[in-house]
């Protein structure tokens, strides 16, 4: 797991960990290149993430790393997954995924906060069984991206990606660490989905 300084790393640890991973919270490019999964958590704005991404020395190493193995964006994570964002101004991203990071455009109350409902997209049979199932979101920005890349939406007076994959990696616009029973279900499918990809078996999982 990505350690950056912004990330909710108690929470998603102790999620991956109920699953059976084990988790090293780390910002060493040596150590996340040994691991199996790379796993980015987020809390806060866009270019604050960047500039402390830069700071350490992470941004390249991290673009190089998500051609190798499994990596996995969880809520301002999934954000910075894209080319550029515009929150507090135009922002560089990783630029794994191709599209922009914006603020929603809806009449409702900003920020998105609270329970909502998922809806699968392009026919992800993989996560069929959460449609219409309901997972906790906070955020005042969205990824805007092609329809080939959303797995799921939710509607918050506008459409919004709640999650989106380009092959090995992956976005969650949510936060599935506390979306119960929902949310580990889902980390479960993507662990499954990503296992092809991984250049590790039986090793460190994030």
């Amino acid at each position: 797991m990505v350690d950056y300084g912004m990330g909710n790393v108690a929470s998603v640890t102790t999620a991956f960990q109920k699953l059976g991973y084990e988790i090293e919270i780390t910002d060493s490019v040596e150590r996340l290149k040994k691991a199996s999964h790379i796993i980015l958590p987020g809390v806060g704005s866009f270019k604050a993430a960047v500039e402390e991404i830069e700071t350490r020395g992470l941004m390249q190493p991290l673009r190089e790393l998500a051609k190798e193995k499994p990596f996995i964006g969880i809520c301002l994570g999934m954000q910075l997954l894209f080319e550029k964002g515009y929150e507090n101004g135009l922002t560089e991203g990783l630029r794994l995924i191709p599209g922009t990071v914006e603020r929603i455009e809806t009449s409702f109350i900003l920020p998105h906060i609270g329970w909502n409902q998922l809806q699968i997209e392009n026919q992800n049979e993989a996560f069929a069984k959460l449609q219409d199932k309901h997972v906790y979101f906070v955020h005042s920005y969205q990824a805007t991206t092609q329809q080939k890349y959303l797995v799921a939406t939710t509607n918050y007076g506008a459409r919004v990606p709640a999650m989106v994959r380009d092959r090995n990696v992956f976005g969650i616009q949510f936060h599935p660490e506390k979306s119960g029973e929902v949310g580990v279900e889902l980390l479960k499918i993507v662990m499954k989905l990503t296992e092809e990809y991984s250049p590790i078996r039986g090793g460190m999982d994030a």
